[in-house]
């Protein structure tokens, strides 16, 4: 068994947002302790090492990902798809927004907002010529946090692995999560 070293624990630590204060009331032991022994000052005791690890580890169990959040099933459309058959899967999965996607990766995006001001010859153009930027992206291990923030200025995430889309997250997603 190999033990962490006191940089492991304050990688670890900062990684999962936490202060010495929250660790070490986590792992039941004092906030001067954690202190030291993140600074190489103090050896603990195996067995408060094992309470300050088994700490970590629950923490980073507590933290959502994008992996516990996403829909697997990405409604869309391709850029060469046709505007009224984009506005036809919205009305049908009542969405006010799809992503475009070509082979596999997020190209685009098209909503409600950019279809409503157009003409019916328009119907029959391509996506491409009416979609706007496509959603931003991000890995399955990406925090709650982190797609909080993007949620502020975007409609959705996309979730890719290799470049690939193997997901997406709005904002309903959060709420039904949260609730």
């Amino acid at each position: 068994m190999e033990l962490p070293t006191p940089a492991d624990l304050r990688q670890r630590r900062t990684e999962l947002g936490l202060t010495q204060s929250e660790l070490a009331e986590k792992a039941e032991v004092s906030q001067p302790l954690i202190a030291r022994i993140e600074g190489g000052d103090v050896d603990p005791r195996l067995s408060t090492l094992r309470r300050i690890v088994n700490a970590l580890e629950k923490a980073e169990s507590d933290v959502i990902r994008a992996e516990d959040l996403m829909n697997e099933a990405v409604v869309s459309v391709s850029p060469d798809d046709s505007v009224g058959e984009a506005a036809r899967k919205m009305e049908e999965e009542a969405y006010s927004q799809l992503a475009v996607i070509q082979d596999g990766i997020p190209v685009g995006s098209i909503s409600q907002s950019d279809l409503v001001h157009l003409d019916s010859e328009a119907r029959d153009e391509p996506v491409e010529e009416h979609m706007s930027e496509s959603f931003p992206t991000v890995s399955k291990d990406a925090t709650l946090d982190e797609i909080s923030n993007l949620l502020e200025h975007y409609k959705a995430v996309m979730i890719t692995e290799a470049g690939e889309t193997v997901g997406i997250i709005t904002e309903a997603d959060i709420a039904a999560r949260l609730s």
